[in-house]
């Protein structure tokens, strides 16, 4: 009877321990189910239980709602407004920061992707969350061709607005053409994976 009691126990710590190093390769450190569209969703969702509330008066975004209108400075200090600036086209933003490895990393992609759309496809956006000089220092270095605005990382920044209440890094959102918020990716992009997540 001990034999069968202990031999009970090991089976189901082997299991235990099985769909444990399972759960750690589908959800974390970027595996697949992460990178699917019902994955990003619990992980928004789990994030969005456990971050603190927005201000009261601060509009959010949310999925199928128009997204709040935004207005942010470029590096050129002009201000730009977001859906209005590029209004019947789907806009990509990207928030980021240059500190960020994994947002560094996935920029090459952005710029690729945005190069692919011409002047009627959808239009990438990326949002810094950092100061203008080192963003600035930073595109000298790793340019991209799509425009870059500046906002300050806090309770009421961009990334908050369009659904992030955590202020993770990279955090892109899609807005379609009516300016309505369609999707949302916390983590970066891989080579090549931009357009189908787009499609």
């Amino acid at each position: 009877m001990a034999w069968s009691s202990t031999l009970k126990i090991v089976l189901i710590a082997v299991a235990a321990g099985t769909l444990g190093v399972l759960a750690g390769q589908l959800v974390g450190g970027g595996g697949w189910l992460m990178r699917t569209e019902l994955g990003q969703r619990v992980l928004q969702d789990q994030m969005a239980r456990e971050a603190p509330k927005p201000p009261a008066d601060l509009a959010v975004a949310s999925r199928g709602a128009a997204m709040p209108p935004l207005q942010l400075p470029g590096l050129d200090g002009k201000p730009m407004q977001l859906p209005q600036a590029f209004a019947g086209r789907p806009i990509l933003i990207n928030l980021w920061a240059s500190w960020c490895g994994p947002c560094i990393k996935e920029m090459p992609e952005l710029n690729r992707y945005a190069q692919s759309q011409g002047a009627t496809g959808t239009q990438v956006v990326g949002i810094a969350l950092d100061n203008a000089e080192d963003v600035a220092a930073f595109l000298q270095r790793v340019p991209v061709g799509y425009p870059i605005l500046l906002d300050q990382p806090g309770p009421r920044d961009a990334g908050i607005q369009l659904g992030n209440p955590k202020g993770v890094l990279p955090y892109t959102v899609l807005i379609g053409a009516d300016g309505k918020l369609l999707k949302q990716r916390i983590g970066p992009f891989e080579a090549g994976e931009l357009d189908g997540w787009v499609d």
